[in-house]
Parts: structure tokens; sequence; C-alpha cells
């Protein structure tokens, strides 16, 4: 292992080797000694101090006695900062190890919100069980958004989506699922006891729940490709809020699967027959260039094992 030099502003370099090699020295109070618990000769733990001395002015940092060797003042006040160097890199040894094995360090993701309704919570179980020294910061957030907090290198992994129509050329994608929609419509809708899939179409003259006035760039471009344009009736944003409206007759809403576990009670989910292909693709997206951290890797193994707990 080469020596790993400490730059001090004043006088020449120290190496960690030579330290490492004066407290052994000061330990065992003797060369030979030392020498023997290093695998070394005694001739290059002497040549090792002698280095040492010499970087640090020339003065002795041991007396040399008929039998071993005793600290000298400056050895001995050289003996706290040469164990505080030791101690600092065992911990960062300990740490990078640690590290490797995802048995600590961070990991920093952010997701869409309807991710967080099962997805994320799946996955996080699973990463948590298996790794739990790992210090976990979530973000929730639209796409776009999520993406420029990914570019800035404030997440590892994000969870994003092609709903928004946000740009995914500059980031690497990990593919974790094609979603398919499903219509919400209150209890007693005229479709609620339909079985199968139900085109699309069958909506079109329907009052929508929509979080935006547009249908572009949401999840209603599912009836755009599809031919019609929805007419938006109520605004809501929240998702929680969507399904009361539903509830009460006011309208119907589209639901991808990701959020179909959190259904509340009084709406029924239709399937929409899938024409066209599924209304997005959900991808675990990561920096271009960018090493993941292997916390960020087994995170991605369990979002991709979250999957299977997704509605087909």
């Amino acid at each position: 292992m080469a020596p790993m030099p400490i730059t001090h502003d004043e006088g020449p370099e120290l190496s960690t080797i030579w330290l490492r090699v004066f407290l052994e020295v000061a330990r065992h109070g003797s060369f030979t000694v030392a020498a023997r618990a290093l695998g070394w000769t005694q001739s290059a733990v002497s040549r090792q101090v002698a280095s040492l001395e010499a970087a640090l002015g020339g003065g002795p940092l041991f007396d040399r006695l008929p039998r071993g060797v005793r600290l000298t003042e400056a050895g001995r006040l050289l003996v706290p900062y040469a164990e505080t160097v030791a101690a600092a890199l065992h911990d960062a040894r300990r740490e990078l190890g640690a590290l490797r094995e995802a048995a600590g360090g961070r990991l920093r993701f952010g997701a869409f919100a309807t991710a967080d309704a099962a997805l994320v919570p799946h996955a996080l179980a699973r990463f948590h069980a298996r790794h739990p020294r790992v210090r976990v910061t979530r973000e929730e957030g639209f796409t776009p958004a999520l993406l420029d907090r990914l570019t800035a290198g404030h997440l590892d992994l994000a969870i994003v989506s092609t709903t928004g129509r946000a740009p995914l050329e500059s980031y690497v994608l990990h593919h974790l699922l094609d979603e398919p929609l499903y219509v919400a419509v209150a209890a007693d809708h005229p479709l609620a006891g339909q079985d199968g899939p139900v085109p699309l179409g069958r909506f079109a003259d329907a009052d929508w729940i929509s979080g935006s006035a547009r249908p572009e760039g949401t999840l209603l471009d599912a009836a755009l490709r599809q031919g019609f344009r929805p007419r938006v009736a109520h605004v809501v944003g929240e998702w929680t809020a969507k399904q009361g409206y539903v509830a009460a007759g006011l309208g119907v809403t589209l639901v991808p699967a990701l959020a179909a576990e959190s259904v509340r009670p009084d709406i029924r989910l239709l399937r929409v027959l899938d024409e066209g292909g599924p209304a997005r693709a959900v991808y675990a997206a990561t920096a271009r260039g960018r090493s993941l951290t292997p916390a960020a890797v087994a995170f991605l193994g369990a979002l991709r094992e979250a999957t299977a707990r997704i509605p087909a």
C-alpha cells in the first residue's frame, strides 16, 4: 500500500505509514517487537521512524536505550495526534465498507404522488428490512421538478412517469412498469357492475374530475388518444378529494394502477380497455454519467420487487 501523504502548511508531507509505525513502537517500547507485530524487519521500522523524525525537524521521538526505546517529550506530544489520524482512517475504512455493502450511508430519492400510494411504501419496507442503517430522505413532487432535483445532485434517484411530457432523454431510465388505467365511478353509476375492461369512449359524454382544466400532459391524455376531449367539470388537485367528488356522483376520474390500492370503498374501479397502449410508463430515473451508490442500487432492486404488488 502506498503511503498516504498528509499535507501541512509548514514542513514536508507526513506519511500515514510513518505514523502507524511510530504508534506501534510507542505501544511496544521496542523496534524489534513493533517489527514483529507489523511483519516487517527491524531495519525497515527504524527507517520509517527516522523518516518521520526528519520530516518533523530532525529531533528524536525516542530515546534509544540498551533494552528498547522510550518516548522523548516530542514523541509524547505526537502520540495523541497520531492516534487521531489512525482513528479517523479506521472510521473511514469502516464507513466505506458499510457504504459498499449498503449497510450505511444515505439514500435520497423522490417520487410523484401516486407512486407514494403503494409502490414506494412496499419498496421502502423491503429496503428498511435489509438495510436498516441507511439514512433515507424522500421528496414528493411532479416529474419535472424531481428531474431538476436529480440533475442538481440533490437526489440519487427519482421515480417519474411519462405523464407531464417532461424530457427524459438526459437521464438513465430504469423501467419499472407500464401502468394501466382505471375509471373511478360512484357506487350507483350505471357501469359500476361492469365486468371486464371498458372502452374509454363510453365516458366521452361524462363529467370528469381532473387535477387540471386542460387534459394535455395529464392522465386524460388517454382520452385525447381515443378521439374525444373530456369535459372537465371540476378541477381538484388532491387525490383524496377527487375520490370524494366521484363518490358524490359529481363525475368520474382516471385512476392509475399505482393508486388502485388506496381507493375508498364507496367508489368502483373499471379497468380501461387497452386501446393503444398504457397511459404512462413509470421509471426510476438516475443522472446520466453519475455512479449509483450501493444504497441506490439496493433500493432500485426493492422497487422492482414492489412492482409485483401493483394490480395488473
